[in-house]
């Protein structure tokens, strides 16, 4: 299981190198999923590790509101071309419920860019990330794709296994059942 868990961190939706300029990304959505914030959620709980786990030195933060009317953004910080990223970099929160990781309040930089996310899909938003920074995607290694081989070969083993055993209960409960009623019609002719 530990082996599954490490290949759908490092393959999958948004396992992607960003280019070294990427200094910080800011996502603002709200906490409920109504009025368009289910997309950003999505992204959030889905691509976001992954990214992170690619990108351990990009600051990422999450602002969840309670205003439901309000916009979701994807607001990506780019660091002036002479400055390398640093991974010791004034640390910033990772997640947030109030406005205090607001993007303004951080240390400036070259260039901001900022997208909506409001009502968009999850694949949506990683493929405007991933246009907009000009991040390069991981592909998986030949061992990586056997170990995915493997690990869908062992899935479908394990539901033929589960079927066969319910098949298998199924006919032990007919089995009983059977066998019940027979000993019930028995003690009513004795009687």
């Amino acid at each position: 299981m530990p082996a599954q868990k490490l290949l759908a961190i490092r393959l999958g939706p948004g396992a992607a190198l960003l280019p070294k300029d990427v200094k910080r990304i800011h996502l603002d959505f709200a906490t409920k999923i109504y009025d368009g914030h289910f997309g950003p959620r999505r992204f959030w709980r889905n691509c976001l590790p992954r990214l992170k786990y690619h990108n351990p030195a990009v600051s990422m933060t999450i602002n969840r509101t309670s205003d439901q009317d309000g916009l979701a953004t994807l607001t990506v910080f780019f660091a002036p071309p002479s400055h390398s990223a640093s991974p010791t970099a004034s640390p910033s929160p990772s997640s947030s419920t109030s406005t205090s990781t607001s993007p303004s309040e951080h240390t400036p930089s070259d260039r901001i860019e900022s997208i909506n996310i409001k009502h968009r899909h999850e694949s949506e938003i990683l493929s405007r990330l991933m246009e907009l920074t000009k991040a390069v995607p991981i592909v998986a290694t030949p061992e990586e794709e056997a170990q995915l081989r493997q690990l869908e070969d062992d899935n479908v083993k394990s539901q033929q296994d589960a079927q066969r055993s319910a098949e298998i209960n199924e006919r032990r409960r007919r089995e009983a059942a059977v066998l019940d009623q027979a000993r019930g019609d028995v003690a009513a002719a004795r009687v």
